[in-house]
């Protein structure tokens, strides 16, 4: 399979996990594919993983509790705290962390007033 085949199947299995979840939109943003809620974008596929936006107070505490998670920095340039990104060989993985994706939603809704 080429890069590009791997990619699009990937984006396919990412897209089939996120976009079933309540009044989540899907769209490209500076060349990353991302996912909104609410017109805010919540997750992103970048390289082998996905960004995601949580509290910062989990975020941190995601990066230090488990290896697949790094801070979140595309392109090389490292986000805001509240970003981090989830790395998994297999994207059907994801699925895993439905929680997580769920809580960013919630998170990313509520705004700022957390």
């Amino acid at each position: 399979m080429t890069t590009d085949t791997l990619k699009s199947t990937r984006k396919a299995q990412i897209d089939a996990l996120l976009l079933k979840l309540p009044g989540v939109t899907a769209r490209k943003i500076n060349g990353l594919d991302a996912y909104f809620v609410v017109d805010k974008m919540f997750a992103c596929i970048s390289g082998n993983g996905i960004g995601l936006r949580l509290p910062s107070a989990v975020a941190t505490e995601l990066q230090f509790s488990r290896d697949n998670v790094v801070a979140f920095a595309p392109g090389g340039v490292t986000s805001t705290r509240e970003w981090i990104q989830i790395d998994r060989a297999d994207a059907a993985d994801y699925e895993k962390d439905l929680q997580l994706f769920r809580d960013s939603i919630e998170f990313v809704k509520a705004g700022r007033a957390r």
